[in-house]
């Protein structure tokens, strides 16, 4: 491996067909431009939204090929104009969502506006795994969402890494009661563990079934539902929230369709929103996982998490969103 002038290779999980997994080999080495940094990666997580933006099919368009995936990562600086070289960081990428590549590489080059000095106290695959996805639901609950202490909040999608945080999330904000929903038990019995007062059930494709668990489950009060599922489990929450509730979409992993009636809608003055961390400014994102990882290094905020070298990148993102839902983060 050698730095940044454009001339060289490294060693980088390359995507080379949509819909594939990305093969491991030598691609050439980032060139850093003015405005940005040079980063040794350390850790770089499969998110979700690598193998989103892999497909071709997301609302930001086919990629072009061949790329380096990875929207975020942990490592040091080796060059910037305005960071001091050994710095170690937090950084984020529009890899797969505009050209460039990413952090699933031995080098990335990122603007610098897209980098947060990281805390001693927070390790390298702690920070990877939470971030984007930390963000997110953090953001999507507070920012987006709202939510006031005491609100009684539903978690769709509990198993995964943003149902996770979020669960951590909603109870270090104050939430009243906290529901975890997902479809695994593995899922909801570690939901407990991170801190949810209640669970149910979203598997089977009886909505009213799954309406039935969600009342059960909250108690009669529903004012805030995290959603990164859509589909059945969102046209069942819509069904539970109470008057002036509030559902906030980030993902649709369970279906990119969901239906429910205007009168539900109306009567109860719901509201329905959407939430993409696209919409966050790099402060935003910055203030906002600083907290995040206070959190974490204080021991109240965690992700599940395993760690893998980057020759195994294809494994990692195969496991990526499966059972049982702990992130991979690929150790260059």
């Amino acid at each position: 491996m050698t730095g940044g002038d454009g001339g060289q290779t490294m060693r980088a999980a390359v995507l080379r067909r949509h819909g594939e997994p990305p093969e491991v080999g030598p691609h050439p080495s980032p060139a850093r431009r003015p405005g940005e940094a040079l980063i040794q990666i350390t850790a770089a997580p499969v998110n979700p939204l690598d193998l989103l933006c892999a497909t071709g099919t997301s609302y930001f368009g086919a990629p072009a090929l061949p790329y380096v995936p990875g929207t975020q990562g942990v490592g040091i600086v080796a060059e910037a104009d305005d960071i001091p070289a050994g710095q170690r960081v937090w950084f984020s990428s529009s890899a797969g969502m505009r050209p460039g590549d990413g952090s699933m590489a031995q080098l990335c080059a990122v603007p610098t506006s897209a980098i947060l000095p990281l805390r001693d106290d927070v390790s390298d695959d702690l920070a990877a795994a939470l971030g984007l996805s930390a963000i997110a639901a953090w953001m999507a609950l507070t920012w987006r969402g709202g939510l006031q202490p005491g609100e009684h909040v539903i978690v769709l999608g509990a198993s995964g890494n943003v149902g996770q945080v979020a669960v951590q999330a909603a109870r270090l904000h104050g939430a009243g009661r906290v529901v975890a929903a997902c479809r695994d038990a593995h899922g909801r019995a570690r939901a407990v563990e991170l801190g949810a007062d209640a669970t149910a059930d979203l598997s089977g494709d009886d909505t009213d079934a799954i309406v039935t668990g969600l009342a059960q489950a909250t108690g009669g009060r529903a004012d805030l539902v995290l959603d990164p599922l859509w589909g059945r489990p969102a046209e069942a929450a819509v069904r539970v929230l109470s008057p002036r509730g509030r559902l906030v979409n980030l993902g649709s992993s369970a279906g990119a369709e969901a239906s429910f009636g205007s009168a539900a809608v109306r009567s109860g003055m719901l509201s329905v929103l959407g939430y993409t961390n696209n919409m966050l400014t790099d402060e935003q994102k910055a203030t906002a996982l600083n907290e995040i990882l206070a959190h974490a290094a204080a021991g109240r905020l965690t992700a599940d998490r395993e760690t893998l070298p980057l020759d195994r990148a294809a494994e990692a993102w195969s496991r990526c969103g499966q059972a049982p839902h702990r992130r991979p983060v690929l150790i260059p």
